[in-house]
């Protein structure tokens, strides 16, 4: 494919230029009295231009095609997402004069199609998570567009030994802290790309911090870790959006993990209407499946009399699931009743002790 140097040239700067006038996210501490001598920490990635984490991945994925020469002025851009990815992408697209197509499930909530539109991009849905993948090489083909496929690219797109990516940023956060380099990195995958950074920035810096994935029910990636089989598939989708996978992603890296855990659905459910009490604010499910297992390891840490930090990320904002997990008619179609978990988070509270 044969592109105009001059245009690649502009079209990175416009990418630099837009990251230069951004500011780094926020690091939170929660206030748990109940955890003495554990430190809770929320890297608040809600606050990019995009409002979601995957904003730092999208202006990597577009920086490793542009570079690549896989895009030119007039190059479509398809990218299968269940919305968080795409709305980024959509982002970035209009800012290089770009069209932009999410191939996306049916379930995928309004709220993040309307934000593609916003940015000018397109949602193609289909009926299925399994469905996105090929309807997406489908389109490239057809428009003669690039296929951004965050799935299989995620985990090379980004520079995993520092450039200010996102474990660089939270250690650089932290080293005023009481206890600046964390006992444990949570966080819940949903291409793998953000776990292999983080997974191996850990080792490259030789810290003792060990990282720990959460997934949601009906995901592959636990099965993977524990089994390597790559064949694993789930005929159900994720309920948790934007997290859990129904097969292995090439982006998914088990050996840079040092744990995982599945949370259950409604115990993520519930701990982002736990969480909304202590923040002011909403979040989404994501967040609530990183912040259980979060609460677990720093359960069994006060069990066993350890002191130190933990860091998770807030993945996005609960305003764009109005209409789902904070629906109680959604949630009861859906997740079924949370209240166990709820009662559960509120003993956590007094005690620093999950039941």
């Amino acid at each position: 494919m044969s592109h105009d140097p001059q245009w690649i040239h502009t079209a990175i700067r416009k990418i630099e230029a837009d990251f230069q006038r951004s500011a780094d996210t926020h690091l939170i501490k929660l206030d748990i009295p109940s955890l003495d001598g554990i430190d809770i920490y929320l890297k608040d990635e809600s606050t990019h231009p995009t409002g979601s984490l995957k904003h730092r991945l999208a202006r990597s994925l577009f920086l490793f095609a542009l570079c690549n020469g896989w895009i030119g002025k007039d190059t479509p851009i398809i990218e299968s997402s269940s919305g968080s990815t795409a709305v980024s992408e959509a982002y970035f697209a209009r800012l290089l004069g770009l069209p932009f197509i999410a191939v996306m499930p049916r379930s995928t909530a309004r709220k993040k199609i309307e934000q593609i539109e916003f940015y000018g991009g397109r949602a193609h849905l289909v009926g299925s998570t399994s469905e996105i993948y090929d309807e997406s090489r489908r389109l490239a083909q057809e428009l003669n567009g690039h296929y951004m496929d965050q799935f299989t690219y995620a985990e090379r797109a980004t520079d995993w030994r520092g450039n200010n990516n996102i474990a660089n940023s939270i250690f650089d956060q932290m080293k005023l802290e009481q206890h600046p380099i964390p006992r444990w990195i949570v966080m819940s995958p949903g291409t793998g790309g953000t776990s292999a950074t983080i997974g191996r920035y850990i080792r490259y810096q030789m810290h003792s911090t060990k990282l720990c994935v959460v997934d949601p029910e009906n995901s592959v990636f636990h099965q993977y870790y524990k089994t390597r089989d790559t064949s694993l598939t789930s005929e159900c989708g994720s309920r948790i959006e934007g997290i859990g996978r129904p097969r292995v992603e090439p982006s998914f890296i088990p050996d840079v993990i040092d744990e995982m855990r599945t949370i259950p659905d409604a115990a993520s459910i519930a701990t982002v209407h736990w969480l909304e009490k202590l923040l002011g604010r909403k979040v989404g499910a994501s967040t609530g499946t990183n912040l259980y297992g979060v609460l677990q390891l720093a359960s069994e840490m006060k069990a066993r009399g350890e002191s130190g930090s933990i860091v998770t990320l807030l993945c996005d904002s609960g305003e764009r699931y109005l209409d789902t997990y904070f629906n109680q008619d959604w949630v009861t179609d859906n997740i079924s009743d949370f209240g166990c978990y709820l009662n559960q988070l509120e003993q956590f509270e007094q005690t620093g002790l999950l039941g």
